[in-house]
């Protein structure tokens, strides 16, 4: 028995070196990834403590008492779930707290996507070291990449996300939106639909920010007025987009086989400066918005489209039905929405 106890054992062993080795890239990724994520939330401070430390600045504990306002108000006022997000403060030394890489096709605007255990697929894939985000990118050698920065993640509720010390730089309707957004997450968040789920969180997050100014500072307050602002520019540049995505898409499908890769390379370049180019127009009349400008050897490329429809080419969609089929009715909606969508 025991010579049979040990064989299993030495299979068994055998077994997990071979899963180790064939799913190491995983394996070190959710390492990486677990370790940063539990940096953040060891190295969190609870507000309360903030707020009763004499050596933290004024400005940054109002706005920590702001930042509850609107956590509340998105409970009460919206019925967003009360999860114990943002009861703690985590100072990021004025670093960006994770980077996201998306990966796109060379002549699609089609994201490769990233599978992971229980939580589903994504289009991009975060990373808390910049260098393995860079080294990630270089593998998709051939794809568009694009790392980005972000300013805020969600772990859906599962665990006690902080507030991160760069939300505290962000005007009141943009802290409003963010926060919103990621309440979002932890309320309604679907498997396998990232598109769906960030476009519905912009929504409410853009719908909440508003209701929350209006209420707060009133509809002719400097931040209502500003958000409403920077609102004409995003419904602007979710209408740009969406045409220039289009545009791409079609541009992409007239490629046949006997184009050769400089030549698409070319069209491509072309077709994406002509919709930056055009992009000028969408600041027009608008004093509180900060341009972008784009450099000619500088410009975006697919990934940067996957990243634009991944969270804004449906979000006018809920806009309609909340409208249409709710009547404005937000609590009514959001109600629907938790009913007919099974969450993770």
């Amino acid at each position: 028995m025991k010579r049979i106890l040990k064989k299993v054992a030495l299979a068994l062993t055998a077994i997990l070196i071979i899963l180790v080795i064939w799913q190491w890239n995983w394996i070190a990724y959710g390492y990486g990834q677990l370790s940063g994520g539990a940096k953040v939330l060891l190295e969190a401070t609870p507000v309360k403590d903030v707020l009763n430390d004499p050596a933290v600045a004024d400005s940054i504990k109002t706005k920590l008492v702001f930042i509850e306002e609107i956590r509340q108000f998105a409970i009460d006022s919206l019925g967003l779930n009360d999860t114990p997000l943002y009861q703690s403060y985590y100072d990021q030394k004025d670093r960006p707290i994770c980077y996201v890489l998306t990966v796109a096709e060379p002549y699609q605007v089609k994201a490769i996507d990233f599978s992971f255990p229980l939580i589903g697929s994504f289009t991009y894939k975060g990373f808390f070291d910049l260098a393995k985000a860079k080294k990630e990118a270089q593998y998709w050698s051939g794809y568009d990449t694009e790392i980005s920065p972000v300013s805020a993640y969600s772990t859906l509720g599962y665990f006690n996300d902080p507030i991160l010390s760069g939300m505290l730089s962000l005007p009141e309707g943009r802290l409003a939106s963010l926060i919103m957004h990621e309440m979002t997450h932890a309320t309604v968040f679907i498997k396998n639909q990232h598109e769906f789920n960030e476009n519905l969180a912009n929504f409410i997050g853009d719908y909440g920010a508003l209701r929350f100014l209006a209420q707060r500072f009133g509809t002719s307050s400097p931040a209502y007025l500003t958000y409403t602002e920077g609102k004409v520019f995003r419904d602007r540049y979710v209408q740009h987009f969406n045409k220039g995505k289009l545009s791409l898409d079609s541009l992409y499908e007239s490629f046949g086989p006997e184009l050769s890769k400089a030549r698409k390379d070319q069209l491509k370049q072309q077709q994406i400066q002509h919709i930056m180019e055009r992009a000028d127009t969408l600041y027009k009349g608008l004093s509180n918005v900060r341009k972008r400008t784009w450099k000619s050897n500088e410009l975006p490329n697919n990934a940067f489209f996957v990243g634009f429809a991944t969270y804004n080419a449906r979000r006018n969609e809920f806009e309609r039905e909340f409208r249409e089929k709710f009547q404005g009715d937000f609590k009514r909606y959001l109600s629907y929405l938790k009913t007919k969508y099974d969450s993770l």
